[in-house]
C-alpha cells in the first residue's frame, strides 16, 4: 500500500509519506547547533507524522473530510514516550495544536504507553517498513544530559521550533515550489560588513572630545570581540554612539564564535524605524528584516530585485532566516514564551546568533526573572550570545534574594571615566518638588526662556498642561505628543519638532514617555515630572544631546498636583526616585546609581516573578506559560482613526469591502490606529464601529493637535 502526507498539489502530484518524513528529518537535522542534538532532531521529524500511517487517515486524504478529524499527532509522540524520548514526545504532541502543559501530554500519550491501542502495532509495522528503517536504530539517545529542569524546558521549545519549520517547509516544497525556492538562504556576510562600517567610522568626524571619546570606547570594546558566546554589557551615556559601536562588535564577535545572524531587539517601533534606516544606509536594503506589525516599504527603482527581496523579507518573518533582524521586545520574547505552532517557528534561529538588547532598561520588572531565567537557557542550550546596550543598564546580575545571570562581562573597562567626561547636563529640583498647578508649572517653564520639552507621566497631565499652555507665553510653536496620536501624526509633529529645534525656533513640547528612548531630540532645557529612575536618566537624554550648548544644558524635576501614574508599581518606583534625589541630587550623575536603583526597587515594590512562570517552566507547562507571559499585560484594541486624513479615509474605502484583509492591508492601517484600553470602547461604543474583517474603527472626533478625542464632531464627518 502507497502512503501519503498530503493531497495532490497543482501538478496532481499526492506527497507521499516516507518522503515527507524523510524530508522533515534531514532538514531538521540541518537546523541542529550541536553535533550531539543531530540524531534527536532527525528522530524527531521521521516519528512527527507516524499517526498518518492510520487508514482513516489515508481515507480522509482520498476522500476528504473536515480538517482534524483523523488526529495523528498522539500516535508519533506516543510512540516517543515508550522510547522514552520526552523531548520529541512534547515536540511531536503540539506540531499542529501547539505545546501542552505535561497534564494534557501525559493524557494524549498514556494509552500508547499503555498498550491500549490496539491497532498500533500494525501502524508501527507499516511505517517502519515505509520509511525503510530498523526499529532497533529507533532508541533513546545516551547524549541529552539536562543540570536543570528549564535547559530541558527550552530544549524542547527549540525542538519544538525545528520540527514546526521543517515540517511547514516540506509540506510548502510540495504546494509551492516556487515559493519553497524564493527562500534560498542569505548568508551574513561578515567579512563585507566589517569593511562597510569600517569605513562609515573612517568618514565621521574626529575633532572634539566626544568624538575622541567615541572612537576610543569603540576601540576599547572591540578589543573584546574575540570572547566566546555569554552575556555582555555595554554601559555608554546617550550620544556616544551605542548602536554602530554594539553593530561592530556583534560583527566581529560572530565572525569569531561563527554566528549566523545578528538579531537587535528593540522597545518602541520608532526606535526600529530609525536603527534599520542607518543598518539599510551602510550595509544595503537587502540584508536587514525589519519584523514589526507596523512595518511597509516603499517601492523601490530596481522593481524586481525589490520585489524578490520583499518576498523572501515577507517569508523570513515567519522564521527568521536571514541575515540581520531588527524586531521588537514584544516579538522576541512572547515568541520564546509561546507555546504555538506559527509563533515558535523562528525559536530555533535563535540559536546560533548574536543578540542586542538596546533599552534593556524598558523590560517589564514584573517578569524579569523569567525572562532572564530564558535568556539563560537560550545561551547555554542554543549557543547563543546577548549584548545589553543602555545608558541606564539594570542590576541583572545573580545576587542574594535575585537569580539572575551569573556573569555579565562589560565591555567598557572604565565608564567612571566617561560618564565624568560627558557630562552635559545640570539636574535640579523645581520648588523642592513641592507640588505645583499647571499655571505655576507653565511659568516656570516662561522663566527659562529657552525651548523646552516638558515629560509628564499620563497622557491625562500632558493633555491638561497642552490646553493650559494653549494662550500662554512667547513660544513659536507648541506642540502635544501622545499615544492618543495615531502613528502617522505622532511621526509628523516629531519631524516638525526637529526641524524647528534645528533652526534655532522657540518651542514648547508636552509629551508622555514615549520619546524618552530613540527620539533624539535635542533640547536645551527638559522638565520632567518625578518619574522611576530610568525614566528620569533617559529624559535628561534629550538634553543638550549634541553638547552644543556653551554650558551644561538643565533638566528641572517637578510634581504637579494630580498628575497620576500609570500603576501602583510605577508609583512605588518614583517615589523612591524622589527620596533619592531629595537626599542628594548629586548620585545622578554617576554610571552606577541606576543598578543601585534597580536592585533596590526590584527588591522591595516588585514580584519579579509575579505570575510563577519559571515554575511553570520547570513543570513543563507550556500553555500555561504562553497564557501567564506577557511584556504588555493590560489588554488594549486598535481603534481605526477615520477621520484623521483624507488619506485615513481613503485607505477605509479601499479595504472595508475586501473579504480578508492582506499583511499589507494591516501594516498600512497601523499608520492611523491608536491602542486603547477595551473600557474606553465600551464607555464611547456610539463611536466605534467593529468591521466583519476583525478590527475597530473610531468614527468620533480626532483633534488635529492632541489626537483621539471624545468631544463632540460634526455630524457631516461622521458621513461615509
Amino acid at each position: 500500500m502507497k502512503y501519503y502526507a498530503h493531497s495532490e498539489n497543482s501538478l496532481n502530484v499526492q506527497h507521499a509519506l516516507s518522503k515527507h518524513l524523510h524530508q522533515t528529518a534531514k532538514l531538521a537535522e540541518s537546523f541542529a547547533c550541536k553535533e550531539n542534538y543531530k540524531p534527536i532532531f532527525y528522530l524527531t521529524g521521521l516519528l512527527h507524522d507516524l499517526g498518518k500511517y492510520q487508514p482513516e487517515f489515508q481515507k480522509y486524504l482520498e476522500n476528504g473530510g473536515r480538517r482534524g478529524s483523523v488526529p495523528h499527532a498522539s500516535w508519533g509522540a506516543g510512540y516517543a514516550r515508550l522510547l522514552r524520548i520526552m523531548e520529541a514526545s512534547f515536540a511531536i504532541d503540539g506540531h499542529h495544536k501547539g505545546l501542552p502543559d505535561n497534564s494534557a501530554w501525559k493524557s494524549d500519550t498514556v494509552p500508547f504507553y499503555r498498550g491500549e491501542v490496539p491497532s498500533f502495532e500494525g501502524i508501527k509495522q507499516s511505517f517502519i517498513a515505509d520509511v525503510k528503517i530498523n526499529e532497533a536504530d529507533i532508541t533513546k539517545p545516551d547524549f541529552l544530559n539536562f543540570e536543570e529542569k528549564s535547559h530541558r524546558e527550552i530544549f524542547i521549545r527549540y525542538l519544538f521550533s525545528v520540527l514546526t519549520d521543517s515540517d511547514w517547509l516540506s509540506t510548502e516544497e510540495h504546494f509551492d515550489k516556487d515559493t519553497f525556492e524564493i527562500r534560498a538562504q542569505i548568508t551574513l556576510p561578515i567579512d563585507d560588513m566589517i569593511k562597510k562600517l569600517e569605513k562609515e567610522f573612517s568618514e565621521k568626524s574626529k575633532d572634539g572630545e566626544i568624538n575622541q571619546l567615541r572612537n576610543k570606547a569603540r576601540d576599547e570594546v572591540l578589543q573584546k570581540a574575540d570572547m566566546p558566546c555569554g552575556f555582555y554589557s555595554l554601559p555608554l551615556p546617550t550620544g556616544m554612539g551605542k548602536t554602530l559601536t554594539s553593530i561592530a562588535w556583534a560583527l566581529q564577535h560572530a565572525k569569531k564564535n561563527n554566528l549566523k545572524r545578528i538579531i537587535i531587539v528593540l522597545p518602541y517601533i520608532n526606535i526600529i524605524d530609525q536603527t534599520a534606516q542607518v543598518l539599510k544606509a551602510i550595509f544595503g536594503e537587502e540584508w536587514i528584516l525589519e519584523h514589526h506589525s507596523a512595518y511597509n516599504e516603499g517601492e523601490n527603482e530596481d522593481k524586481d530585485n525589490y520585489f524578490l527581496t520583499q518576498q523572501r523579507k515577507k517569508l523570513a518573518c515567519e522564521n527568521w532566516d536571514y541575515p540581520i533582524i531588527v524586531t521588537t521586545t514584544v516579538q522576541f520574547f512572547e515568541s520564546l514564551f509561546s507555546n504555538r505552532p506559527s509563533q515558535c517557528r523562528k525559536i530555533h534561529n535563535i540559536a546560533e546568533s548574536m543578540v542586542i538588547f538596546d533599552e534593556v532598561q524598558t523590560l517589564p520588572k514584573e517578569v524579569i526573572l523569567p525572562s532572564l531565567r530564558m535568556l539563560q537557557d537560550v545561551q547555554t542550550i542554543m549557543k547563543t550570545s546577548f549584548l545589553f546596550c543602555t545608558a541606564t543598564q539594570p542590576a541583572f546580575e545573580k545576587r542574594q534574594g535575585f537569580d539572575g545571570i551569573s556573569v555579565i562581562y562589560p565591555l567598557v573597562d572604565d565608564p567612571v571615566e566617561i560618564y565624568r567626561k560627558t557630562k552635559r547636563i545640570e539636574y535640579h529640583l523645581l520648588n523642592e518638588l513641592n507640588p505645583l498647578d499647571y499655571k505655576e508649572l507653565i511659568d516656570a517653564v516662561m522663566r527659562v526662556g529657552v525651548s523646552s520639552l516638558v515629560i509628564f507621566n499620563t497622557k491625562k497631565a500632558v493633555l491638561e498642561f497642552y490646553n493650559s499652555a494653549r494662550n500662554e507665553g512667547n513660544w513659536v510653536v507648541k506642540y502635544h505628543l501622545s499615544t492618543a496620536m495615531c502613528p502617522s501624526h505622532r511621526k509628523d509633529v516629531i519631524k516638525k519638532i526637529r526641524y524647528d529645534l534645528k533652526t534655532k525656533k522657540n518651542i514648547l513640547v508636552a509629551s508622555t514617555q514615549l520619546i524618552e528612548a530613540g527620539v533624539d531630540f535635542d533640547f536645551p532645557s527638559v522638565f520632567r515630572a518625578i518619574a522611576p529612575l530610568e525614566s528620569v536618566i533617559q529624559s535628561a537624554g534629550r538634553c543638550n544631546r549634541e553638547d552644543k550648548l556653551p554650558d551644561y544644558g538643565n533638566v528641572f524635576l517637578f510634581k504637579v498636583q494630580d498628575g497620576g501614574m500609570p500603576d501602583k508599581t510605577y508609583s512605588a518606583c518614583a517615589g523612591f526616585t524622589e527620596d533619592i534625589v531629595k537626599a542628594d541630587i548629586s548620585q545622578l550623575y554617576t554610571h552606577d546609581v541606576f543598578a543601585q536603583y534597580y536592585a533596590k526597587v526590584i527588591n522591595l515594590f516588585v514580584k519579579p516573578d509575579k505570575y510563577g512562570i519559571n515554575n511553570a517552566r520547570n513543570e513543563f507547562k507550556f500553555k500555561t506559560v504562553n497564557d501567564s507571559y506577557r511584556i504588555i499585560q493590560n489588554a488594549t484594541e486598535g481603534l481605526y482613526i477615520y477621520n484623521f486624513s483624507d488619506e485615513s479615509r481613503q485607505l477605509l474605502h479601499s479595504i472595508e469591502h475586501k473579504e480578508f484583509l492582506s499583511r499589507d492591508d494591516y501594516r498600512e492601517m497601523q499608520a492611523y490606529t491608536v491602542q486603547v484600553y477595551k473600557h474606553f470602547i465600551f464607555q464611547n461604543s456610539a463611536m466605534c464601529k467593529p468591521m466583519p474583517q476583525g478590527f475597530m474603527i473610531w468614527y468620533g472626533n480626532y483633534d488635529p493637535e492632541t489626537g483621539i478625542s471624545v468631544a463632540p464632531i460634526e455630524a457631516d464627518k461622521l458621513i461615509v
